[in-house]
Protein backbone atom coordinates (compact mmCIF):
# COMPACT_ATOMS: atom_id res chain seq x y z
CA UNK A 1 0.00 0.00 0.00
CA UNK A 2 1.38 3.42 -0.89
CA UNK A 3 2.39 5.87 1.79
CA UNK A 4 -0.22 8.29 0.50
CA UNK A 5 -3.04 5.81 1.00
CA UNK A 6 -1.88 4.77 4.45
CA UNK A 7 -1.40 8.31 5.70
CA UNK A 8 -4.70 9.38 4.18
CA UNK A 9 -6.52 6.62 6.08
CA UNK A 10 -4.79 7.52 9.35
CA UNK A 11 -5.43 11.23 8.79
CA UNK A 12 -9.16 10.65 8.39
CA UNK A 13 -9.31 8.56 11.57
CA UNK A 14 -7.41 11.33 13.34
CA UNK A 15 -9.76 13.96 11.88
CA UNK A 16 -12.72 12.24 13.52
CA UNK A 17 -10.98 12.52 16.89
CA UNK A 18 -10.04 16.15 16.20
CA UNK A 19 -13.61 16.92 15.15
CA UNK A 20 -14.90 15.53 18.43
CA UNK A 21 -12.94 18.19 20.28
CA UNK A 22 -13.49 20.93 17.72
CA UNK A 23 -9.88 21.15 16.55
CA UNK A 24 -10.66 20.34 12.93
CA UNK A 25 -13.19 23.19 12.81
CA UNK A 26 -10.42 25.80 12.87
CA UNK A 27 -8.91 24.50 9.65
CA UNK A 28 -12.24 24.11 7.88
CA UNK A 29 -13.36 27.63 8.87
CA UNK A 30 -10.18 29.08 7.38
CA UNK A 31 -10.72 27.17 4.14
CA UNK A 32 -14.38 28.24 3.92
CA UNK A 33 -13.39 31.88 4.43
CA UNK A 34 -10.60 31.85 1.85
CA UNK A 35 -12.67 29.92 -0.69
CA UNK A 36 -15.54 32.42 -0.36
CA UNK A 37 -13.17 35.40 -0.57
CA UNK A 38 -11.52 34.10 -3.74
CA UNK A 39 -14.53 32.71 -5.59
CA UNK A 40 -17.67 34.14 -4.00
CA UNK A 41 -20.30 32.67 -1.71
CA UNK A 42 -22.20 30.56 -4.26
CA UNK A 43 -20.97 26.95 -4.09
CA UNK A 44 -22.48 26.16 -7.50
CA UNK A 45 -20.13 28.69 -9.07
CA UNK A 46 -17.22 28.09 -6.67
CA UNK A 47 -15.79 24.53 -6.72
CA UNK A 48 -13.32 25.26 -3.92
CA UNK A 49 -16.12 26.46 -1.65
CA UNK A 50 -18.21 23.43 -2.52
CA UNK A 51 -15.35 21.12 -1.51
CA UNK A 52 -14.92 23.04 1.76
CA UNK A 53 -18.65 22.81 2.48
CA UNK A 54 -18.48 19.05 1.96
CA UNK A 55 -15.64 18.82 4.48
CA UNK A 56 -17.59 20.95 6.96
CA UNK A 57 -20.63 18.71 6.70
CA UNK A 58 -18.52 15.56 7.05
CA UNK A 59 -17.10 17.00 10.29
CA UNK A 60 -20.64 17.82 11.52
CA UNK A 61 -19.86 21.52 11.78
CA UNK A 62 -22.87 23.59 12.92
CA UNK A 63 -24.59 25.47 10.11
CA UNK A 64 -24.11 28.79 11.93
CA UNK A 65 -20.33 28.31 11.97
CA UNK A 66 -20.38 27.53 8.24
CA UNK A 67 -22.54 30.55 7.39
CA UNK A 68 -20.37 32.92 9.43
CA UNK A 69 -17.17 31.63 7.85
CA UNK A 70 -18.56 32.13 4.34
CA UNK A 71 -19.86 35.61 5.20
CA UNK A 72 -16.44 36.60 6.53
CA UNK A 73 -14.98 35.53 3.21
CA UNK A 74 -17.51 37.50 1.16
CA UNK A 75 -17.13 40.57 3.39
CA UNK A 76 -20.62 40.44 4.89
CA UNK A 77 -18.98 39.99 8.31
CA UNK A 78 -15.62 41.32 9.52
CA UNK A 79 -12.87 38.73 9.80
CA UNK A 80 -9.17 37.89 9.55
CA UNK A 81 -7.61 37.81 6.08
CA UNK A 82 -5.83 34.51 5.40
CA UNK A 83 -3.34 33.80 2.61
CA UNK A 84 -2.62 30.56 0.75
CA UNK A 85 0.99 29.48 1.23
CA UNK A 86 2.97 26.32 0.51
CA UNK A 87 6.15 24.98 2.07
CA UNK A 88 8.47 22.27 0.81
CA UNK A 89 11.26 20.25 2.32
CA UNK A 90 12.68 16.86 3.19
CA UNK A 91 11.99 14.63 6.15
CA UNK A 92 13.96 11.68 7.60
CA UNK A 93 15.28 9.31 4.94
CA UNK A 94 15.08 12.00 2.25
CA UNK A 95 11.27 11.81 2.04
CA UNK A 96 9.75 14.76 0.16
CA UNK A 97 7.25 16.78 2.21
CA UNK A 98 4.81 19.26 0.66
CA UNK A 99 2.65 21.45 2.92
CA UNK A 100 -0.40 23.57 2.11
CA UNK A 101 -1.29 26.21 4.69
CA UNK A 102 -3.52 29.23 5.34
CA UNK A 103 -2.07 31.96 7.51
CA UNK A 104 -2.66 35.53 8.64
CA UNK A 105 1.05 35.95 9.45
CA UNK A 106 3.49 34.43 6.94
CA UNK A 107 6.58 35.45 8.95
CA UNK A 108 5.35 33.54 12.01
CA UNK A 109 4.22 30.48 10.08
CA UNK A 110 7.37 30.03 8.00
CA UNK A 111 9.52 30.30 11.14
CA UNK A 112 7.44 27.62 12.89
CA UNK A 113 7.51 25.31 9.87
CA UNK A 114 11.27 25.67 9.47
CA UNK A 115 11.82 25.00 13.19
CA UNK A 116 9.66 21.86 13.03
CA UNK A 117 11.56 20.50 10.04
CA UNK A 118 14.87 20.98 11.87
CA UNK A 119 13.66 19.63 15.21
CA UNK A 120 12.32 16.37 13.76
CA UNK A 121 15.12 15.32 11.45
CA UNK A 122 14.27 17.21 8.27
CA UNK A 123 15.16 20.41 6.48
CA UNK A 124 13.12 23.04 4.69
CA UNK A 125 13.72 23.59 0.99
CA UNK A 126 13.01 26.24 -1.61
CA UNK A 127 9.68 26.51 -3.41
CA UNK A 128 9.68 23.98 -6.23
CA UNK A 129 12.23 21.70 -4.60
CA UNK A 130 9.79 18.80 -4.11
CA UNK A 131 6.45 19.81 -5.66
CA UNK A 132 7.48 18.22 -8.96
CA UNK A 133 7.46 14.83 -7.22
CA UNK A 134 3.66 14.98 -6.77
CA UNK A 135 0.63 15.02 -9.06
CA UNK A 136 -2.57 16.92 -8.31
CA UNK A 137 -5.51 14.55 -8.26
CA UNK A 138 -9.06 14.30 -6.99
CA UNK A 139 -9.61 11.78 -4.21
CA UNK A 140 -13.00 10.40 -3.16
CA UNK A 141 -13.40 7.87 -0.36
CA UNK A 142 -16.38 5.56 0.08
CA UNK A 143 -16.90 3.23 3.08
CA UNK A 144 -16.21 -0.38 2.07
CA UNK A 145 -19.22 -1.86 3.87
CA UNK A 146 -21.63 -0.24 1.43
CA UNK A 147 -20.47 -1.84 -1.81
CA UNK A 148 -18.41 -4.70 -3.17
CA UNK A 149 -15.18 -3.65 -4.83
CA UNK A 150 -16.36 -4.72 -8.29
CA UNK A 151 -19.69 -2.89 -7.92
CA UNK A 152 -18.12 0.41 -6.92
CA UNK A 153 -15.29 0.16 -9.44
CA UNK A 154 -17.79 -0.15 -12.27
CA UNK A 155 -19.75 2.86 -10.99
CA UNK A 156 -16.60 4.94 -10.46
CA UNK A 157 -15.29 4.29 -13.96
CA UNK A 158 -18.70 5.08 -15.46
CA UNK A 159 -18.57 8.41 -13.61
CA UNK A 160 -15.18 9.24 -15.16
CA UNK A 161 -12.76 8.22 -12.38
CA UNK A 162 -9.21 7.10 -13.22
CA UNK A 163 -8.74 4.31 -10.69
CA UNK A 164 -9.86 2.81 -7.38
CA UNK A 165 -8.06 1.01 -4.55
CA UNK A 166 -9.19 -0.79 -1.41
CA UNK A 167 -7.59 0.99 1.58
CA UNK A 168 -9.20 -1.15 4.28
CA UNK A 169 -12.09 0.79 5.76
CA UNK A 170 -12.64 2.84 2.60
CA UNK A 171 -12.27 2.60 -1.16
CA UNK A 172 -10.05 5.37 -2.53
CA UNK A 173 -11.22 6.64 -5.92
CA UNK A 174 -8.80 8.86 -7.83
CA UNK A 175 -9.70 11.30 -10.58
CA UNK A 176 -7.84 13.65 -12.87
CA UNK A 177 -7.55 17.07 -11.23
CA UNK A 178 -9.75 18.72 -13.84
CA UNK A 179 -12.39 15.95 -13.66
CA UNK A 180 -12.81 15.95 -9.87
CA UNK A 181 -15.96 18.08 -9.70
CA UNK A 182 -17.74 16.25 -12.52
CA UNK A 183 -16.90 12.82 -11.09
CA UNK A 184 -18.08 13.80 -7.63
CA UNK A 185 -21.31 15.23 -9.05
CA UNK A 186 -21.90 12.07 -11.09
CA UNK A 187 -21.43 9.93 -7.97
CA UNK A 188 -23.76 12.18 -5.98
CA UNK A 189 -26.35 11.81 -8.73
CA UNK A 190 -26.08 8.03 -8.31
CA UNK A 191 -26.63 8.46 -4.53
CA UNK A 192 -23.17 7.13 -3.64
CA UNK A 193 -22.47 7.93 0.02
CA UNK A 194 -18.98 9.44 0.20
CA UNK A 195 -16.92 9.76 3.36
CA UNK A 196 -14.76 12.49 1.84
CA UNK A 197 -14.10 14.22 -1.48
CA UNK A 198 -11.08 16.44 -1.89
CA UNK A 199 -8.30 17.64 -4.13
CA UNK A 200 -4.99 16.15 -3.12
CA UNK A 201 -1.36 15.54 -4.10
CA UNK A 202 -0.26 11.99 -4.89
CA UNK A 203 3.46 11.11 -5.04
CA UNK A 204 4.85 9.88 -8.36
CA UNK A 205 7.13 7.48 -6.45
CA UNK A 206 7.76 6.57 -2.80
CA UNK A 207 10.69 5.98 -0.45
CA UNK A 208 10.53 2.91 1.79
CA UNK A 209 11.18 3.62 5.49
CA UNK A 210 11.31 1.46 8.59
CA UNK A 211 12.48 1.58 12.20
CA UNK A 212 13.66 4.88 13.63
CA UNK A 213 13.35 6.81 10.36
CA UNK A 214 9.73 5.71 9.97
CA UNK A 215 8.98 6.81 13.54
CA UNK A 216 10.69 10.18 13.02
CA UNK A 217 8.80 10.83 9.78
CA UNK A 218 5.40 10.04 11.25
CA UNK A 219 6.19 12.26 14.24
CA UNK A 220 7.19 15.10 11.87
CA UNK A 221 4.05 14.73 9.74
CA UNK A 222 1.88 14.50 12.86
CA UNK A 223 3.30 17.76 14.24
CA UNK A 224 2.66 19.51 10.93
CA UNK A 225 -0.86 18.12 10.71
CA UNK A 226 -1.63 19.46 14.20
CA UNK A 227 -0.40 22.96 13.32
CA UNK A 228 -3.34 25.38 13.19
CA UNK A 229 -2.14 26.99 9.94
CA UNK A 230 -1.46 23.73 8.08
CA UNK A 231 -4.33 22.46 5.95
CA UNK A 232 -2.69 19.48 4.24
CA UNK A 233 0.58 17.52 4.42
CA UNK A 234 1.80 15.25 1.62
CA UNK A 235 4.87 13.01 1.66
CA UNK A 236 6.26 10.35 -0.70
CA UNK A 237 6.89 7.61 1.88
CA UNK A 238 6.17 3.90 1.94
CA UNK A 239 5.91 2.29 5.39
CA UNK A 240 4.73 -1.30 5.76
CA UNK A 241 1.30 -1.71 7.34
CA UNK A 242 2.66 -3.69 10.30
CA UNK A 243 5.32 -1.05 10.91
CA UNK A 244 2.73 1.72 10.76
CA UNK A 245 0.47 -0.16 13.19
CA UNK A 246 3.40 -0.53 15.58
CA UNK A 247 4.22 3.19 15.45
CA UNK A 248 0.66 4.29 16.13
CA UNK A 249 0.13 1.75 18.90
CA UNK A 250 3.01 3.14 20.97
Amino acid sequence: MSGHSKWHSIKHKKAKVDAARGKIFTKIIKELTVAARMGGGDPEANPRLRTALSAAKSANMPNKNIENAVKKGTGELPGVVYEDVTYEGYGPGGVAVFIEALTDNKVRTVAEIRHTFSKYGGNMGENGSVSWMFERKGLITVPTEQYTEDELLEIALECGAEDMANAGEVYEITTAYEDFQSVRQAMEDKNIVMESAELTMIPKNTIKLEGKQAEQLMRLIGIFDDHDDVQNVYANFDIADEEMDRIFSE
